[in-house]
């Protein structure tokens, strides 16, 4: 018995950890979506609880976030809770990472990202006029 109670609290531990959103990343809804992303680099990370390569990306992601908050804005978006921006977006495997330029979307990535990856192609997107 108390080998499961170990196992769960480790889980419910992991899974806090990994979708609790720092200050550096914005949780972003259908309703405030299209003002979110409308000025500036914004990068997006489409995730759901369920998905074990989100838990990976998250603490990724939220790194980077923290490195770069002075060159771009981060945002998490649910795919369970909003539906409709990831048929919009064409989001059918997670995580997919969405970078958008003043509203307009700038580059894709789909599957688990490291943070070099990441970084590099944000500061790429920043230097294009």
């Amino acid at each position: 018995m108390k080998k499961y109670i170990h196992i769960i609290f480790l889980f419910l531990c992991t899974t806090l950890f990994a979708f609790t959103s720092g200050d550096d990343v914005q949780i972003m809804s259908e309703s405030t979506f299209q003002k979110d992303i409308k000025k500036g680099i914004v990068v997006v990370d489409f995730w759901a609880t369920w998905c074990g390569p989100c838990r990976m990306q998250a603490p990724i992601f939220e790194n980077v976030a923290q490195e770069l908050k002075k060159e771009a804005s981060f945002g998490k978006v649910d795919v369970d809770k909003n539906r409709l921006l990831s048929e919009l977006y064409s989001v059918s495997s997670i995580p997919t990472i969405i970078i958008f330029k003043d509203g307009q979307l700038a580059y894709r990535i789909e599957g688990l990202t490291d943070k070099k990856t990441l970084v590099s192609t944000i500061k790429e997107i920043k230097a294009k006029k």
